[in-house]
């Protein structure tokens, strides 16, 4: 996928509320960044500091992306969406909570990953992707090689990747990717158990309506597990 040009998403017309627009239309110019293919994105520029900094690929509503924020204003979040009601959501939440350690970039992780400047991120929080249930869409999905090598490759050492995901098909399969993947090692001997920081998410919500079993997978960087 990663140098196929197979999406890990379609773009819906779903619905964005007044007060999403309201958000995107005044705060996108201060908190989205204005992205140059061509240019490689500086961190602390971006944010003006040396913090960590911690990317989160499809944040949804944004909701867990502003709590977690919150809760660690020592810590910079970057999260990357091609929605722009979750965008305007997560602008909202960034103006209620007087969040300054948040930006967004709107577009697709694939590419934007291309343009993130190698062994510098603490971590990726990919937080219940799109499952793709059918094989014949398997290609699309976001846990895939090669594009967890270029996840990886954009780490600093000991830097993880953390995804969550309520299809035990897509859970088994990320393990597999994972596992497969240059210089990444699990943290757990199998899957992770819940982080406790991690607030529930909407779609987390609804898979446990559905009576799907939550999937924790979390690994790290480290060059004495490289694998070949």
């Amino acid at each position: 996928m990663y140098s196929s040009g197979i999406k890990s998403y379609v773009l819906r017309s779903g619905k964005i509320t007044i007060a999403q627009k309201r958000s995107y239309e005044k705060l996108s110019g201060v908190f989205c960044l204005q992205i140059n293919k061509e240019l490689s994105i500086d961190y602390n520029s971006v944010f003006g500091n040396s913090n960590p900094v911690i990317i989160e690929i499809g944040f949804g509503s944004g909701t867990a992306t502003a709590q977690i924020a919150e809760k660690n204003p020592e810590i910079n979040y970057l999260g990357i969406e091609v929605y722009k009601s979750g965008i305007g959501k997560l602008l909202w939440e960034i103006d209620k909570r007087g969040l300054k350690n948040v930006r967004i970039i709107e577009g697709d992780a694939v590419e934007v990953i291309k343009m993130l400047p190698k062994n510098a991120a603490k971590g990726f929080h990919i937080f219940f992707p799109d499952p793709w249930p059918k094989k014949r869409h398997h290609k699309r999905r976001l846990i895939i090689r090669p594009f967890t090598n270029a996840l990886c490759n954009c780490l600093i050492d000991n830097g993880y990747i953390y995804m969550t995901t309520d299809w035990e098909d897509y859970a088994n399969w990320a393990m597999t990717e994972l596992m497969a993947t240059p210089l990444l090692f699990n943290q757990y001997n199998d899957f992770s158990p819940a982080q406790d920081w991690r607030p529930q998410t909407g779609f987390e919500r609804k898979g446990l309506e559905k009576n799907h079993k939550i999937h924790e997978l979390f690994f790290r960087k480290g060059v004495v597990y490289e694998k070949k």
